[in-house]
């Protein structure tokens, strides 16, 4: 019977057990290995020309042992044997100018292939009582390297040309049928290499293809993600210029009247220093909620008032009213559909700088009319005033994309980006009659529906 467990071990999850020494060993050795390929690969890279050398010499002590093997060893047995043939000084040092011109297989595939190929067909017409002809080998290492470098159309027809042209020498030239086996056997070594050659080459494009297509991806997310961080940033800019402008517009327009009123009217001074803290406290409410945007999504601090629209626009106007510019509102009658909500957004930052434009730029004495005009597929903004100002000209001038002198322009054109954003239309200059004008056309189809009206 298993003893009852301790009340020390009693509750625990069993250990996985440790890799013994043989999972150890194994692991070692299956990392040393892949060291040892990684490496090679490396050596090979820095180092083609010592590697085609050492190939040479290795198809070269190759093509000696083949010249010199037999085909069967004592007493039947299916293994070669050595010294059953006699090595030739032809064989020799036609397989050494064959082997040699391997070293250059790199550089001149197509001449080295010719070469070898050459030598192949004078070995045949040179040794033509041997019906085998082993310098073959360097023209079919020649043939792989070529295959392996080129197209496969070239492959195929330089390979078809080599393996007709050296099976028709060996034929021609031996003194066997034609349908022997050594000759048999040079077509299908030729075959073979051009075959494996392609096979390579297609490999190595696969791959190749595969890592172009990796980095192709990687530099298509890094310029995704700059453009999507240059379009947070120009919209949170955007709406920093849209809450800090208006406010701060308002509060500079309080204070100079308090201060200009001061001493001879401390009521209404009073009276003006009240808008002023109303206005930076409102100022400082829609700062934060706009900050308040590059919080974490799980930030339960991020605020949960919904964006300002056209249900709050009596608010902004009475804002403005308060500070002095009589504004005149004017709103479809009757309840309204509810509107999508970035329409309901940018109608309202439309008002809010275009009035604000009028407060700073119209004069004194100057009036302004607000207009909400919705159809069933767009919904219409105007703002004018009859300001005499000589501001209100530089505005309309950077409604039109320039920039006034002095550095300002940005709120015209921040309105300018929003609408059109939206796919809207913005019409911005002095009117006929005096004064200036802001006409904003926002299409209502295909938009998220959001806050009221």
């Amino acid at each position: 019977m298993t003893p009852d467990p301790s009340p020390a071990t009693a509750g625990r999850c069993p250990q996985p057990a440790a890799p013994g020494p043989g999972a150890s060993r194994f692991g070692d050795k299956a990392d040393g290995d892949a060291t040892r390929v990684a490496r090679l690969r490396q050596w090979h890279r820095h180092h083609r020309l010592a590697f085609d050398a050492a190939v040479a010499v290795v198809a070269f002590v190759a093509i000696l042992c083949g010249a010199v093997a037999g085909p069967h060893g004592a007493h039947g047995a299916h293994l070669p044997r050595f010294a059953a043939r006699e090595l030739t000084a032809t064989t020799v040092v036609l397989a050494a100018l064959a082997c040699g011109a391997l070293v250059l297989r790199r550089r001149l595939p197509r001449t080295v292939l010719a070469a070898t190929g050459a030598l192949t067909i004078v070995e045949l017409v040179a040794q033509s009582n041997d019906p085998r002809a082993p310098v073959a080998g360097a023209a079919v290492i020649a043939l792989f390297t070529v295959a392996s470098h080129t197209d496969r159309p070239t492959t195929w027809r330089i390979g078809a040309l080599t393996c007709v042209v050296l099976t028709a020498a060996a034929m021609f030239f031996g003194h066997r049928t034609w349908y022997a086996q050594e000759n048999l056997a040079i077509f299908a070594w030729t075959g073979m290499a051009a075959a494996a050659g392609d096979a390579v080459r297609s490999r190595r494009a696969y791959v190749d293809a595969i890592r172009e297509r990796a980095e192709r991806a990687e530099r298509t997310r890094e310029e995704e993600a700059r453009r999507q961080v240059a379009e947070e940033r120009l919209r949170i800019a955007r709406e920093l210029h849209d809450v800090v402008a208006h406010h701060i517009a308002l509060v500079n327009v309080q204070a100079g009247v308090a201060s200009h009123v001061m001493d001879n009217r401390p009521d209404q001074a009073k009276q003006a220093l009240a808008h002023v803290r109303e206005a930076s406290r409102s100022a400082l409410e829609e700062l934060r909620a706009t900050v308040g945007l590059l919080r974490q999504s799980d930030d339960p601090k991020a605020p949960t008032e919904p964006a300002p629209g056209l249900g709050v626009l009596d608010q902004l106007v009475d804002g403005f009213v308060r500070s002095g510019l009589p504004v005149a509102l004017e709103l479809p009658p009757g309840p309204q559909p509810a509107l999508p909500a970035s329409v309901d957004l940018t109608a309202y930052r439309v008002v809010q700088e275009a009035l604000t434009n009028v407060h700073k730029h119209a004069g004194d004495g100057a009036r302004a009319a607000v207009r909400i005009v919705r159809t069933e597929g767009a919904l219409t903004v105007t703002v004018q005033d009859d300001g005499r100002g000589a501001g209100a000209h530089a505005s309309g001038a950077v409604g039109e994309g320039a920039v006034p002198e002095g550095g300002g322009g940005h709120g015209l054109i921040g309105m300018r980006e929003r609408v059109q954003a939206l796919r809207g239309t913005v019409v911005t200059g002095p009117r006929a009659a005096g004064g200036f004008q802001v006409r904003v056309t926002l299409p209502l189809g295909g938009a998220r529906t959001g806050g009221t009206t």
